[in-house]
């Protein structure tokens, strides 16, 4: 039987619209048991049971359970690269696609808490190459945010700062949405954790030019309003 592959992952089975319903379904059961058993407990026979197939099927699709949490991190991974650049696309506006882009990354972690906690707490299980790999991806993930301050530093819409520390601290906000999910989402929307994050970001790095433009944005309805930014 010719083997596909995907994302690295081998399957024995050929037919790829099957290949990617049947793995979806599969890695959907993974992060359920893995979230509630933890991924060293769990068992594929656990997976087995809360996908609704029988363990052959799965290995089928996946050689062992490591299969099962890298395919479910990468997943995640790709989502960001795709929520972010459609994002991106729909506005020229420095500003405004720097919102964007903060706005897509946090809305996937909100879709995805689960994976979002699992991957924090896992990607250290696998092996050193797929590490690499997800490293990788981070880098070219935050490297659209990094590109958007950049935009707005070249526009003087934000002072001269550090553009690195800058990113992973909006990076880290990001995924505090998931990691204290427990707190946030019983407070506010996953909007207004957004637009309240965004305004004490705004308010460290707006020049006046910046804080003008941003006051434009909203008047607009492009960006929604917020506290008041104050120099």
């Amino acid at each position: 039987m010719v083997q596909s592959e995907s994302a690295g992952v081998k399957s024995k089975v050929d037919d790829p619209v099957l290949v990617e319903r049947r793995r979806k379904q599969i890695t959907a059961a993974s992060i359920k048991v893995f979230s509630e058993r933890g991924y060293h407990p769990a068992t594929i026979r656990d997976i087995a049971e809360c996908a609704e197939v029988s363990i052959g099927t799965i290995y089928q699709y996946f050689n062992d359970k490591e299969d099962l949490l890298y395919l479910a991190i990468i997943e995640i991974m790709d989502s960001y690269d795709a929520h972010m650049l459609a994002a991106l696309e729909m506005t020229e506006d420095p500003l405004e696609r720097f919102y964007a882009a903060v706005r897509a990354f946090c809305r996937v972690n909100n879709a995805s808490v689960d994976v979002t906690v699992l991957a924090y707490r896992e990607t250290k299980s696998l092996r050193k190459e797929r590490r690499d790999v997800i490293k990788q991806k981070e880098i070219t993930t935050n490297g659209y945010i990094a590109d958007c301050v950049r935009e707005c530093i070249s526009a003087g819409l934000f002072t001269e700062i550090d553009v690195e520390l800058f990113v992973y601290q909006i990076v880290i906000f990001s995924h505090a949405w998931a990691l204290k999910a427990w707190h946030f989402a019983q407070r506010m929307t996953v909007d207004e954790y957004i637009n309240r994050g965004l305004n004490l970001f705004f308010m460290a790095v707006l020049t006046g030019r910046g804080e003008r433009r941003l006051a434009e944005l909203r008047r607009d309805g492009r960006i929604p309003e917020g506290p008041a930014v104050k120099s």
